[in-house]
């Protein structure tokens, strides 16, 4: 169990990136998702012993976080968001390498652990490519196998599937799915689908609070009934902005299509809409 407690952070230059964040997270794969500026990344990187909070505690297994940032490194897994790879090394020597770090010191031990890792990301092939050869994809995938190592509880993963073609963030996705059963898997992404796909347990992050948290299904099944759309010109969004509790617009066959939330039927060429994550994600975000 993550047991995130009042955290709050403000950056030198005044932007105050969490407020008051409460979340506990359990085993198997959540879901943060927010808008890029939201407080995302502030939040996995304070997590993840890279910088401290202002106030707040955060506890996993009962290690305090900010107390034993030795102990909490020695149980995770982390893929930032941007992370450099040395060009002319290949992913083989590069695992060696992190796992001599971790403490693996064993040449079979190692030398398994590394075979099993790749063949699991499905780099085994490619073990022996420089890793500045590796396309997007490769790099996200090498990424997770280097997180894996040491058995972590505790894996986050920060944006990953951000500038993936549609084939390589499938890999990826199958990949997050496979091992996050039996530990804690934090994705932390602004792609809607990527959350409704993979997580059961996730919360919404604006403006550096938690703004809704729950079941994906639990969200939709509040939200049912109470989504409401209408194709629009695209001068008259503004007037439906004003006047309706507008959710998202969006462009579809040359004319503006407007999501409304509303309990009741609206009226005025309105029809029901079946409620998305998407919708959600909206409708809390502002």
């Amino acid at each position: 169990m993550l047991q995130i407690s009042n955290l709050s952070k403000t950056y030198p230059n005044g932007v105050q990136a969490l407020k008051d964040v409460n979340l506990n997270i359990s085993n198997g794969m959540f879901g943060l998702l927010g808008p890029n500026g939201a407080g995302k990344s502030s939040l996995m990187r304070t997590i993840a012993t890279l910088q401290d909070a202002d106030s707040g505690s955060i506890m996993f297994n009962g290690i305090d976080v900010f107390a034993q940032k030795q102990e909490l490194r020695k149980t995770l897994g982390y893929l930032p968001q941007e992370f450099g790879v040395y060009p002319k090394v290949s992913a083989e020597e590069m695992l060696h390498y992190i796992a001599r770090l971790k403490g693996i010191h064993n040449d079979k031990e190692r030398s398994e652990l590394v075979k099993a890792l790749l063949e699991q990301v499905n780099l085994y092939n490619h073990r022996t490519k420089y890793l500045g050869g590796y396309s997007g994809g490769m790099k996200q995938r090498f990424g997770i196998a280097q997180a894996l190592i040491g058995n972590p509880k505790l894996i986050i993963v920060d944006e990953p599937t951000a500038g993936l073609d549609p084939a390589e963030r499938l890999r990826f996705n199958n990949l997050l799915s496979e091992i996050g059963e039996n530990i804690v898997v934090i994705l932390s992404t602004h792609i809607v689908d990527d959350v409704s796909e993979l997580c059961n347990d996730m919360a919404i992050i604006a403006a550096g609070r938690v703004v809704q948290r729950g079941n994906p299904e639990e969200m939709l099944n509040s939200y049912r009934g109470k989504i409401w759309s209408k194709r629009v010109a695209k001068e008259d969004v503004a007037r439906y902005q004003e006047e309706k509790k507008l959710v998202l617009s969006k462009l579809s066959g040359g004319k503006m299509v407007v999501h409304i939330y509303s309990d009741d039927d609206p009226g005025d060429g309105f029809e029901q809409e079946r409620a998305t994550l998407e919708d959600i994600y909206f409708a809390n975000i502002g």
